[in-house]
């Protein structure tokens, strides 16, 4: 692809959603601390999935997937004008539906907790500390929700820097709140738990003035014939119903994670936080840019639609291949570097071991897929991921019931990535076979450069890493000194072995990262 500035893009939203991963790091490090993998880690730990699975459907799920493609097809073929009001009337909308998603939420608490971890209920401080924390966290979904159409908003006009950069806050609020109030509580997860609702609100006020800039601070309004809304009802139903059929794998994780053994939603959660850092930086900033980018290609009948959608996918393995192996190979020491202080023991970092390398495996489908639907988004096309997402949805239950008993919080990692891998290769199929991609060339010459880095990679990462036994012996500052070393040194192998072997993509990232100098 010959325009750069998607690639800027994608940099400065990883840059910026690569502060808020690493303060997101520090903010688990004080909570392992804080609360180790024990009954108040689980009971946090499921509060803040619910209004975060809520919010991946009303924020960064259904909403954001069919509000992105209509909000670009106004801004290419309406006046400002019928732009602003079409923005208005979907806030009013939103607020009010999440605003009685709350309040019902709030109000069966109880019921929620018993529905998504049935296991507690055999302890009933866990169960109703678990409750107690789901009712004030359950309006952060209220808030970032609203933060999700705000984003929505600016990155559809090219500003990518403030969406990218607002998670901090979320994180800063709760290292705070952890640091300087939990102490001094009975039970410390209820400070930690307020911190995520303050967070909430920090975070939807950083947006208001980026707003303000492009023209669409708007007070909320419930006009009910604007066709733009229609649309996006009718382009969310579909949508909505395959977020939350995608939310049903998570639901399925928690449910049986709760009744498969103890501090089991514990493990998932420190490797799922790991996982979630080259998603995040890379995953989501590369869908972030994606999305609209398709979006306006595909009102304007551009040819350059598959050679986007190719370039996006060329990344995905650039970036994804690396992450996996070393994040395979490197598990066990970057939990017990990032982890084992406190209440967080030398058993629990081998426990969250096994997750973390189910979960790993995922990472290059899971980057695929948020690369891939888009493309179907771009065109207004919610049903068919929609049904490859059903398909996923039983390969993950049918694989967790298999093996969650034998296996643990190993079987339910393995069954999702199983799941992201069938999801992915439907969508890249269907796509392949309607005439929407067709791999550009050189692919095969590509993927023989990286695997080779990447197998390089590994055996040098091997033959460093050491046993566990010697990085638990190892005080603080040694363990971060050792593993980000080990990191860099990764990372530098595999950059300056794709610049010697011409890998273009590699060379475009250096010269980019050169002109911002």
């Amino acid at each position: 692809m010959s325009s750069p500035s998607p690639l800027r893009s994608v940099l400065k939203v990883g840059s910026n959603t690569m502060v808020s991963r690493l303060l997101g790091f520090a903010r688990d490090v004080i909570l392992a601390r804080l609360f180790g993998a024990g009954e108040m880690a689980d009971a946090f730990f499921v509060a803040f999935r619910v209004p975060n699975l809520f919010r991946r459907l009303f924020g960064e799920g259904a909403f954001s997937q069919s509000f992105v493609p209509v909000l670009g097809e106004y801004r290419a073929t309406r006046s400002i004008e019928e732009t602003q009001a079409f923005v208005a009337d979907v806030a009013g909308w939103l607020a009010l539906t999440l605003a009685v998603v709350t309040i019902v939420g709030i109000l069966s608490a109880s019921a929620v907790v018993y529905a998504i971890a049935p296991g507690f209920a055999a302890n009933p401080d866990k169960f109703h500390l678990t409750v107690e924390l789901l009712r004030i966290t359950f309006p952060y979904l209220f808030l970032v929700s609203l933060v999700a159409l705000a984003g929505g908003v600016l990155n559809t006009y090219g500003h990518f820097t403030v969406p990218a950069f607002t998670p901090v806050f979320l994180n800063l609020s709760i290292i705070a709140t952890a640091i300087f109030w939990a102490p001094h509580l009975q039970q410390p997860a209820i400070a930690v738990a307020w911190g995520v609702l303050i967070g909430g609100v920090v975070q939807l006020l950083f947006q208001l003035p980026a707003l303000k800039r492009v023209g669409h601070l708007h007070w909320p309004r419930l006009r009910r014939r604007d066709p733009g809304v229609s649309k996006l009802l009718r382009l969310m139903g579909p949508a909505a119903f395959g977020a939350s059929v995608a939310q049903i794998n998570l639901f399925m994780n928690t449910i049986l994670a709760s009744l498969v053994g103890a501090n089991v939603v514990s493990y998932l959660y420190y490797s799922d936080r790991l996982v979630e850092f080259p998603l995040g930086v890379f995953g989501v900033a590369l869908g972030t840019v994606v999305l609209p980018l398709l979006s306006r290609q595909a009102t304007e009948r551009s040819p350059q639609f598959p050679q986007t959608l190719d370039w996006a996918l060329r990344l995905t393995w650039l970036i994804g291949l690396p992450a996996t192996v070393g994040l395979l190979i490197l598990a066990q020491p970057l939990l017990i570097s990032l982890f084992r202080y406190g209440a967080y023991t030398a058993e629990d970092a081998r426990q969250s071991t096994l997750s973390l390398i189910g979960y790993g495996l995922g990472i290059l489908p899971i980057i695929a897929a948020r690369v891939l639907a888009p493309a179907f988004y771009a065109h207004q096309n919610t049903r068919t991921p929609v049904r490859f997402g059903m398909i996923s949805v039983a390969v993950n239950m049918g694989i967790s019931l298999i093996l969650a008993w034998p296996l643990q919080q190993l079987g339910l990692a393995l069954a999702t990535s199983s799941a992201a891998l069938v999801n992915a290769f439907m969508l890249w199929r269907r796509l392949h076979r309607d005439g929407l991609y067709q791999p550009q060339r050189g692919w095969w010459v590509f993927l023989l450069k990286t695997a080779g880095l990447a197998l390089l990679m590994g055996i040098v990462l091997l033959w460093l890493r050491g046993d566990a036994a010697l990085w638990l012996s190892l005080p603080l500052w040694e363990r971060l000194l050792r593993v980000l070393g080990l990191v860099l040194l990764a990372a530098v192998l595999y950059l300056m072995g794709g610049w010697w072997l011409g890998i273009r993509e590699l060379r475009d990232l250096y010269r980019r990262r050169s002109s911002r100098a």
